[in-house]
């Protein structure tokens, strides 16, 4: 009986999709398609794989992630009511290699013929049920050893998705072939000509294969890869819900995907035969969410071809996309056209100039700018703040702490700050003192003095700060406890 163990990679900060996507909240803890976010929707799409069978065991879903999303993730989860069989830290982005390394070494030290389920948190998937008739099939061709990729059947000549071109059906099944080689992005008559001959996949990025099997596979095909991470995997530790590997061996990794470091090796004419893998052709309504045009392809649209979410009017629009968070979007006679608003960002763009997002991002990066980094709304463990109003010696918060949570034990050298409760109970500490402060009260923080910030209540408390003093950025903070485990 094989037993399935999804691997979710979720370590991209989708900058194509500013101003929403930001690299401390990136599109994966979003819910740009449904209800759910994306990475709620990539776990809940394996719902009913082995419910018909008794041939197979589904266990928990493993995540890597980012050190800084780490919570989020947890807390998605949670709601979905998924906890995961673990959340594995990346110290920093190595691609997609080393963390599927890392994933594979954890699941073979319990059992390296467990099937991997490797998938990226942020894709789409339209057909539920297409899309397991495919991943049945690849279960099959793992459990033989293979090393297995998807690859989507094209609907249209793209030019921003890899492609797979087939080999010879492996045993006579169509549901399975063997990989001829992996091509780059093409220019759009290369991808005409691709789509009119039939014989080739996009390449969706996701993959399936015994644990055990990719570690050989990877170890011989990219050794500095599987050295930097074995050893990285070997010096974890268990910090409360996650694992932290050891950093310095993890950034002498180098950073490869899963197709360079080994997929690619193992095709064309240099290839091993024991090695050789195959791909399972999939029609199941796949869109990688990586720009905004794409979010537009597969959304619902209105009957003049616009995917409109918020507060909007759109007067005779046609073929766009209008996302409004915050503020009313009034739009006049637009045509394939993007604008997205948030708090502190508007984007206005040329739809079919979706990939060239990425650009603005970087202006802001070299900038210095926060709107690459963070919303306005900043969400921690606790709960959130938000920025109201700020300017140089002074700055006004929203601050939210969910039932039960607090902040950590902590003093600031450069700033004072007061706190008057809107909704909730506050438990403050405030030097050596603690006390109760409730609706409509307030209380005085002085600079330098260790404080403290609890919701003690059953609903979410939530208190107006104004700090004051010299410096008001958030890397004044020094933490003595954290309940949460975060550096002091």
């Amino acid at each position: 009986m094989p037993t399935l163990q999804p691997v979710i990679l979720s370590g991209g900060t989708g900058s194509r999709l500013w101003p929403v996507s930001r690299e401390h909240y990136p599109k994966q803890l979003l819910a740009l398609f449904s209800e759910q976010t994306l990475i709620q929707d990539t776990v809940s799409r394996l719902e009913g794989l082995d419910r018909d069978t008794d041939e197979l065991t589904m266990l928990p879903p493993i995540v890597v992630c980012n050190e800084e999303h780490r919570f989020f993730i947890a807390e998605q989860l949670r709601q979905i009511d998924c906890p995961p069989e673990a959340i594995i830290l990346e110290p920093q982005g190595r691609n997609t290699a080393p963390a599927l390394t890392l994933a594979a070494l954890a699941i073979a030290e319990q059992d390296p013929e467990t099937i991997m389920l490797v998938m990226p948190a942020d894709h789409v998937i339209l057909d539920q049920a297409s899309f397991q008739a495919s991943l049945r099939h690849g279960i099959t061709q793992a459990g033989q050893g293979k090393l297995v990729t998807f690859g989507i059947e094209p609907v249209s000549a793209e030019t921003g998705y890899g492609y797979i071109r087939k080999g010879e059906s492996v045993d006579g099944n169509p549901v399975a072939c063997t990989i001829d080689r992996f091509v780059e992005k093409p220019d759009q008559s290369t991808a005409e000509s691709y789509l009119a001959s039939g014989d080739y996949l996009w390449n969706s990025g996701m993959f399936m294969m015994q644990a055990g099997v990719w570690n050989r596979t990877i170890e011989t095909c990219a050794p500095a890869i599987y050295n930097a991470v074995q050893q990285a995997f070997a010096g974890r530790e268990d910090d409360r819900d996650f694992v932290r590997v050891d950093k310095t061996a993890f950034l002498a990794s180098p950073g490869d995907s899963i197709d360079y470091a080994v997929m690619e090796k193992l095709t064309g004419e240099s290839a091993s035969t024991t090695l050789s893998p195959v791909v399972v052709p999939m029609s199941a309504g796949w869109s990688d969410i990586g720009i905004w045009s794409t979010l537009w392809e597969v959304s619902d649209k209105d009957p003049e071809g616009n995917v409109i979410k918020g507060d909007v009017y759109a007067l005779d629009n046609e073929d766009c996309l209008l996302f409004s968070n915050q503020r009313h979007i009034a739009t006049v006679g637009l045509k394939e056209t993007i604008v997205v608003e948030t708090a502190d960002a508007i984007l206005v763009a040329d739809r079919n100039r979706s990939q060239d997002v990425k650009q603005i991002v970087d202006y802001l990066k070299g900038a210095s700018r926060d709107e690459y980094l963070t919303h306005r709304k900043v969400y921690r463990p606790w709960g959130n703040y938000e920025s109201i109003d700020a300017a140089t010696r002074y700055q006004v918060k929203r601050i939210t702490v969910a039932p039960g949570s607090a902040l950590s034990l902590q003093m600031h050298h450069h700033r004072a700050e007061h706190w008057v409760v809107v909704t909730g109970t506050a438990r403050v500490t405030r030097g050596e003192e603690e006390f109760l402060v409730t609706e409509n009260e307030s209380t005085f923080i002085p600079l330098g003095v260790k404080h403290r910030l609890e919701n003690c209540g059953s609903i979410p408390l939530e208190i107006i700060e104004v700090q004051s003093g010299s410096y008001l950025g958030e890397d004044d903070i020094v933490r003595f406890e954290d309940i949460y485990g975060r550096k002091k």
